[in-house]
């Protein structure tokens, strides 16, 4: 059986789209949540990057796929930055704990 690379990188996105998924649904760290939220994140840059090859439009894949990484990173830095936060505050990284927050 030979696969292609079109055909490999729909694999990956599939399977990173799984992965980011379980990880959001099934654990309650903060810090494991918003490495969900990265691996989500390769895998819209990965099917960007697809759906221009598809296309044979790679420089917009390529373009808006460098736009997914920067605001990736703005999410991250402002999650971990809140991740800190909640630490110092509830002293876990539990997201059960962050209903104590309420008023």
């Amino acid at each position: 059986m030979n696969l292609n690379i079109p055909e490999v990188t729909a694999i990956a996105v599939i399977g990173l789209l799984g992965i980011g998924l379980y990880g959001l649904l099934a654990l309650r760290n903060l810090i494991k949540v918003i490495v969900a939220l990265q691996v989500l994140g390769k895998c819209v840059i990965l099917a960007l990057i697809l759906a221009g090859r598809i296309q044979n439009t790679i420089e917009i894949g390529q373009s808006m796929a460098l736009t997914v990484i920067v605001a990736d990173t703005v999410v991250a830095v402002i999650g971990l930055s809140l991740a800190v936060q909640v630490r110092r505050h509830c002293g876990t990284l539990d997201i059960q704990a962050l209903t104590s927050l309420r008023r």
